[in-house]
C-alpha cells in the first residue's frame, strides 16, 4: 500500500474513534531460551487457523522459532473463531490459566482485558515490530499503550461465482437497489443467490450491520460506539431494510441452522463448492473456500467486489466495514511470547502469509507477496474505501455485541423485530 493510500486509510479510521474474524498447562514461565543450563521454555499459542493453508503456515512458524531459540518449545493449536473468542479465551483469562500467546480482537474486548491485567505491554518489548504495521496497531492500543500487533485487517464484501452470474446474464452491482435485482435473476436462474451461515450467529448479524453503516451517517455510528447511544432511528431502519430483504428470498434453504466455514456444508462450502452464488464475508474468505474445494485450491471462478451502498441514505456508500486479527501475550508470559510475537509479524512471515491466500498482511513491505487477484481488490478496496468502521460487535464489546446478535438472528428466524434488535442493544448498554 502506497504512503497515500496508508493516509486515507488511517483518516477513515479515524472517524471512526480508530487512529488508522485444551485449558490446562498453559503458561511455562521463566527459564533460559538458549538452552544453556536453564529450564526449557514451553509457549502456548492459540490461533483461529483451522481450514485452508494457513495452519501450515503456522506450524512452520512455531517449529521455525524452536529451532532458532533452543530451549523453547511451542505448542500451537488452531480453534474455530467463535470457540476461541466467545468461550476458549475469555474462560481461559478469568480462570487465571490463558495460553502464552493467543488472539485477540480490538474494541470492547481489547479494553476488557487491558482493564482487567490480563495482557502484556508490548511498546518496550518489541518496539520495532510495532512501527513496522504502522497507524493500523492503534485499535490495538489502549492509552497510549499496545498490548496486541494485528497480523492482518481488510474490509468485508461479497465472494461472488463469476460464471453464476454470467451465466444469469447479472453484473456486479453498484447500488443495493441492483443487488436486489441480481438476487432475483440468480433465483431464476436456478441457483441459490446468497450462502449464509446463520447458525454461526454473527454472520448473519453482519448482514444487520452493513445496513446500519450504509443508513448510518459516521458521526452517529462514532456517538454510537463512544458514547452507546442507539437512539436514531438508522438502527430500527437498518432491522426494517434487512427484514424486507429476506422476503426476496436471497439465502439457502435451511440457513437458520447453516455453519459459517467448517465443511463442505457451511456457507463457504456451498460456494466453493458451486452451490450457491455469493458469500457476504471478510476478507480471509478466499483461502478458507480454497481449503473446502476437492482440489484444496481456490476456485477459478472466484471474484469480489465490494458491498453497495444505499442510494439516498445517509450513510456514506463508500464506507466499508472490517477490522482485523491480531496477537497479543498475557500478563504473565514469559518474555520469549513477545519474541514469537515479532516473529511472526517479521517481513518474511507475513510474505508468506500474503502468498497463502489467507488474508492481507499488515506490514507493507508483505503486501507485494499477495498473489490471490481477488485478495488484491480487497487490498484496493480497503485503500479506495472513505472510512472503515470495525465489525460491530468488535465495536461496541462483549455486553451490547452479543446482545445485538442475539436479536438479528432472532430476527432472521421470524421472531424479532427490528426494535427489538435496539431495545437489546440500549438493555445490555444500561449494565455496564
Amino acid at each position: 500500500m502506497n504512503t497515500r493510500s496508508r493516509t486515507r486509510l488511517a483518516a477513515g479510521l479515524a472517524a471512526t474513534g480508530l487512529a488508522i474474524g485444551a485449558l490446562a498447562g498453559c503458561s511455562a514461565g521463566g527459564g533460559d531460551a538458549n538452552g544453556d543450563g536453564g529450564d526449557e521454555v514451553t509457549l502456548t499459542w492459540w490461533h483461529n487457523a483451522t481450514n485452508g493453508p494457513l495452519p501450515e503456515v503456522w506450524e512452520e512458524v512455531a517449529a521455525e522459532f524452536e529451532e532458532a531459540n533452543p530451549g523453547v518449545n511451542v505448542e500451537q493449536t488452531g480453534y474455530q473463531n467463535e470457540e476461541l473468542q466467545r468461550t476458549l479465551i475469555p474462560n481461559a483469562l478469568a480462570a487465571g490459566d490463558p495460553p502464552d500467546l493467543f488472539q485477540v480482537w480490538p474494541g470492547g474486548e481489547l479494553r476488557d482485558q487491558v482493564e482487567n491485567g490480563y495482557l502484556m505491554p508490548l511498546d518496550d518489548a518489541i518496539p520495532d515490530t510495532i512501527e513496522s504495521v504502522g497507524a493500523t496497531v492503534n485499535p490495538w492500543q489502549v492509552g497510549g499503550e499496545t498490548y496486541a500487533i494485528p497480523f492482518t485487517f481488510g474490509i468485508e464484501g461479497f465472494w461472488y461465482n463469476t460464471e453464476m452470474f454470467d451465466e444469469a446474464g447479472v453484473e456486479v452491482p453498484t447500488t443495493f437497489d441492483e443487488l436486489v435485482e441480481v438476487v432475483g435473476a440468480l433465483r431464476e436462474s436456478g441457483v441459490t443467490p446468497i450462502a449464509v451461515g446463520a447458525g454461526s450467529g454473527w454472520p448473519a448479524a453482519h448482514w444487520w450491520y452493513q445496513f446500519a453503516l450504509k443508513s448510518c451517517s459516521p458521526e452517529t455510528l462514532a456517538a454510537a460506539q463512544e458514547e452507546f447511544d442507539f437512539s436514531d432511528e438508522c438502527f430500527v431502519e437498518a432491522g426494517e431494510q434487512l427484514e424486507a430483504f429476506l422476503g426476496e428470498n436471497p439465502f439457502q434453504d435451511g440457513f437458520l441452522g447453516t455453519v459459517a466455514q467448517e465443511g463442505a456444508g457451511s456457507s463457504a462450502g456451498l460456494v466453493a463448492n458451486g452451490q450457491a452464488a455469493m458469500e457476504l464475508m471478510g476478507h480471509w474468505n478466499a483461502g478458507t473456500i480454497g481449503g473446502l474445494t476437492a482440489d484444496q485450491q481456490v476456485p477459478p471462478f472466484l471474484g469480489w467486489f465490494p458491498v453497495p451502498g444505499i442510494e439516498d441514505a445517509a450513510g456514506d456508500p463508500t464506507a466499508a466495514l472490517g477490522g482485523g486479527d491480531g496477537f497479543g501475550c498475557s500478563a504473565e508470559a514469559p518474555p520469549e511470547c513477545a519474541d514469537l510475537l515479532a516473529y511472526i509479524m517479521s517481513e518474511d512471515v507475513q510474505a508468506r502469509f500474503a502468498a497463502s491466500g489467507s488474508g492481507i498482511p499488515t506490514v507493507p513491505a508483505a503486501q507485494s507477496a499477495i498473489e490471490d487477484e481477488n485478495l488484491k481488490m480487497v487490498a484496493e478496496g480497503l485503500a479506495e474505501a472513505s472510512f472503515v468502521q470495525l465489525w460491530l460487535d468488535t465495536a461496541f464489546g462483549t455486553t451490547v455485541g452479543n446482545a445485538m446478535n442475539e436479536g438479528i438472528v432472532n430476527l432472521f428466524a421470524g421472531t424479532g423485530t427490528p426494535e427489538e434488535i435496539v431495545q437489546r442493544m440500549q438493555d445490555a448498554a444500561a449494565t455496564l
